[in-house]
């Protein structure tokens, strides 16, 4: 059972009125407001905008004793309107009602309109009376501006040994923000709150750290697993809050990384793979709003199959729940993958592999678009786009790691897709080849990348496999730009593991196709990086660094090498140090912040410092982690800003 809101277009982005009526401060005021229009008589809604079905999915208007819907728009008239006939706003007048809502902000001019037009006595609410405070918004003369709701869930648990750290850093900074501060509240499973506080930052690029360890003793909490609503207060240039989530624990074994969730949420995620023999997968589900999601309004199904399974459980507003995909299809193993049916009701949901021996691992699932069909044109794109649409993972040193590789449909238009998968050394010599053929929407085919080596190695020891679309063998109607995959790494010493998953991007080339090669800070093409890496030297139990590869992926061949700036920040945003790193076009580089700057700097840096990563001259691809050496590490692809 979807809600019908909307959340996201990729063509306008995001909508901000249902951040607006699902804030928890606002949810909390609106409850308020529809208990004292329950108690109060017969209640007209007035829709001007067509914000009403998405309050109504969002808040139980049940209570209302609802005399007559109007509307503004003369095509709506006579329409189905919460099951009632859409009247003309004209004709309020005759409206017996003792008081008229609009579900809308910024509604002084949209009450003057029909002031004179209402019958006497009418009260009139609006959902201004619910606004945050001016003192929480970046621009308090457009309430919707999506820079007043710069808001985002986090995963935060801490108990059992377990613990969650996620970390950022003010990059509203750079583009003007000032005397800006975090609002955040933590719920629990059930949806009750537990803390709620602000949290000033410094201006300039300072680190931020918010650790469910910290805030469970500052707030004297017991254990807990649920969401932290984040919400960045003054932003400037962004209005996602981005972060890096790290699990760690008492026992070094527990390591693992994975990325922020989608502020937008979603009516399908894909990528969640079934259990290897011996693990248990665990989907966390988040409910991303302030009413309860219904038993039964999420479901399961394997990839490619029409036998979608209902989950039986109900998600309290801002609650959190843990699911078992093997309670619904128990005989399903990897590489089988699974399609969640998520009704817009949770934001981007993360799995945890329960592999026993305290090493576990938590990675996330991707929004799956229902708006993309099979492009024909990419074929001929080609021409001028050489390889085009390239999805870069990297393979771990091949002396010591497993890297798997599974396609991952993430559309729902994906019936097939031609593909092929390159193995590059990290000098960017193409090392391998193999065609996939036209793989099939239930295809589950896992690649290992030493099957390409026929048991050899590659001549640096490591490097990273991509992901293409090749027509060798058809398919030329199929592929749509969206080409995903999920990526498993294995330490064969320590018996750790680790999953990333991601999407391709047409890489470095001057010619541009449907907004690739994409930029993030403007029209295409994207040619330059900004990148964030964590560091971990100040992680609770010690002997924690940092480690990233980056790939110099391309589509067709760009400059010979990068410029690559590695900018040490310390956790105040202050510059300590620098260094350059010239990768191969078409290669990459694994690196540890170990072997690039002293200890010494990396101390200074202290607990919140990163690395920024800059190149003016190309778009790089990287994928970070954490490593206790023999012990644990953890690998997701990085975030830039």
């Amino acid at each position: 059972m979807a809600l019908k809101i909307d959340t996201y277009s990729n063509q306008v982005g995001g909508f901000s009125f249902f951040k607006a009526v699902g804030h928890p401060l606002t949810a909390d005021k609106i409850g308020t407001l529809l208990s004292d229009l329950s108690a109060g008589g017969t209640v007209a809604l007035y829709d001007p905008l067509g914000h009403l079905e998405t309050f109504a999915e969002l808040h139980d208007v049940s209570e209302l004793a609802v005399e007559t819907v109007f509307v503004q728009a003369v095509e709506r008239v006579g329409k189905d309107v919460l099951d009632r006939t859409a009247m003309p706003i004209a004709e309020i007048g005759a409206s017996k009602a003792s008081a008229l809502l609009i579900p809308a902000f910024d509604t002084t001019r949209l009450v003057a309109h029909i002031r004179h037009l209402l019958p006497d006595g009418m009260r009139v609410v609006t959902l201004d009376d619910a606004r945050l405070p001016d003192a929480m918004l970046s621009n308090p003369r457009k309430y919707l501006d999506p820079l007043n709701f710069a808001t985002n869930h986090g995963f935060l648990r801490d108990g059992g040994g377990r613990h969650t750290r996620l970390v950022t850093a003010n990059y509203w900074s750079g583009y003007g923000a000032r005397d800006m501060r975090l609002w955040l509240r933590l719920f629990d499973s059930e949806g009750k709150v537990l803390a709620t506080w602000e949290q000033d930052l410094p201006d300039g690029p300072a680190g931020i750290i918010l650790d469910s360890a910290e805030i469970r003793a500052r707030f004297g909490l017991g254990e807990f697993a649920g969401t932290l609503f984040i919400h960045a207060l003054g932003a400037r240039g962004h209005d996602v809050v981005k972060y890096a989530v790290d699990t760690y624990g008492d026992a070094p074994e527990e390591l693992s990384c994975t990325h922020d969730a989608n502020a937008w949420p979603a009516d399908y995620y894909a990528g969640l793979p079934a259990a290897n023999p011996g693990e248990r997968i665990v989907l966390w589900l988040q409910n991303a709003h302030p009413n309860a999601a219904p038993a039964g309004s999420m479901a399961l199904n394997l990839m490619g199959s029409d036998d979608v399974r209902p989950i039986d459980r109900s998600v309290p507003g801002f609650g959190t729940i843990s699911v078992d995909p093997a309670e619904l299809f128990p005989d399903a193993a990897w590489p089988a993958q699974f399609e969640l049916w998520a009704g817009k009701h949770v934001v981007r949901p993360r799995y945890e592999v329960v592999a026993g021996n305290r090493r576990n691992r938590i990675a996330h699932v991707n929004v799956e678009r229902t708006d993309l069909k099979g492009d024909p044109n990419i074929p001929d794109a080609m021409k001028h786009l050489g390889k085009a649409y390239v999805l870069p993972a990297p393979v771990l040193p091949m002396d010591r790691y497993r890297t798997f590789a599974l396609p991952t449909p993430m559309t729902r238009g994906q019936e097939k897709q031609p593909i092929a998968a390159l193995l590059i050394d990290a000098d960017g010599t193409e090392i391998a080849r193999r065609p996939l053929g036209v793989l099939k929407r239930s295809d589950s085919v896992a690649l290992e990348a030493a099957e390409l080596m026929n048991g050899s190695t590659l001549p640096s020891g490591y490097g990273h496999l991509e992901f293409i679309y090749d027509f060798s063998q058809g398919g030329e109607d199929a592929a749509d730009g969206w080409l995903h995959g999920l990526f498993r790494y294995e330490d064969t010493e320590s018996g750790h593991a680790a999953d990333t998953s991601f999407g391709a991007h047409v890489f470095n080339t001057v010619m541009t196709y449907k907004n690739e090669p994409q930029s993030y800070g403007g029209p295409p093409p994207g040619l330059s990086t900004r990148l964030f890496l964590r560091l971990g030297n100040c992680m609770k139990g010690g002997g924690v660094e940092s480690m990233c590869h980056l790939i110099y992926a391309a589509s067709k061949p760009w400059h010979a090498t990068s410029q690559t700036e590695l900018i040490l920040t310390g956790a105040d945003g202050s510059e300590i140090a620098s260094a350059s790193l010239a990768i191969p076009c078409g290669g990459s580089r694994l690196w540890r912040a170990g072997e690039v700057f002293s200890a010494e700097d990396i101390q200074a840096a202290g607990d919140g410092g990163y690395v920024l990563i800059r190149d003016t001259t190309c778009r790089l691809f990287g994928y970070h982690g954490l490593i206790r050496d023999g012990v644990s590490f953890s690998l997701d692809h990085m975030f830039g800003f």
